[in-house]
């Protein structure tokens, strides 16, 4: 445990941000977890909302730093792959 001030504080400050991405990166993987269920259910209504919400939310993690940029692009043109290839 840090004894200086500035250390204290950036110590709490990483606990917070640890907490904050956990929890981001926690609803992203249900969101993706929603899609690839009703992609295999065969519901094309829910699975469009679902790829909505789970683009939503990568682009969102992106943004603010949990995941790579291109990690996003990539998770999100496989699901649209999937997407695609189940509207077949």
């Amino acid at each position: 445990m840090p004894n200086i001030k500035s250390a204290i504080k950036r110590v709490q400050i990483t606990q917070t941000r640890t907490l904050r991405n956990a929890s981001t990166r926690s609803a992203l993987r249900t969101a993706i977890k929603k899609f690839e269920l009703a992609i295999h259910n065969k519901d094309m209504e829910a699975a469009q909302t679902a790829l909505k919400a789970a683009t939503k939310s990568l682009d969102q993690a992106a943004t603010k730093g949990i995941i790579h940029r291109n990690h996003a692009a990539r998770k999100k043109s496989r699901l649209m792959k999937r997407f695609n290839k189940a509207a077949i």
